[in-house]
């Protein structure tokens, strides 16, 4: 069975920085694409980040770009995300999600990041 555990979110100020990871298991993590996506409050989804199964290719998008590193970790079959320079409208519930060979297939349960001074 497909697990995915997001971790790290947290109170950050403005500028600030926060590290997430996502623990996968029940799958081959070296062979799938995973990206990152938030959900802020009363606001759509927004497809943040990804990152190729080989970590040849990574996209961001254009709000977090500059500010947001995506990177894997095979052997540990972790994702991560680094995200520096926090903004108030990087405020959102941040998940970790599994992109298989009909779509995103696996969720995690999410992790809350919220940036206030």
């Amino acid at each position: 069975q497909v697990h995915l555990v997001e971790s790290g979110g947290g109170l950050a100020q403005p500028g600030g920085s926060l590290r997430l990871s996502c623990a996968a298991s029940g799958f081959t993590f070296s062979t799938y694409t995973m990206t990152w996506a938030r959900q802020a409050p009363g606001k759509g989804l927004e497809w943040v980040c990804g990152i190729y199964s080989d970590g040849s290719k990574t996209y961001y998008a254009d709000s977090v770009k500059g500010r947001f590193t995506i990177s894997r970790d095979d052997a540990k079959s972790t994702l991560y995300l680094q995200m520096n320079n926090l903004k108030h409208e990087d405020t959102a519930l941040y998940y970790c999600v599994r992109d298989g060979a009909y779509g995103y297939d696996s969720w995690g349960q999410g992790t809350q990041v919220t940036v206030s001074s």
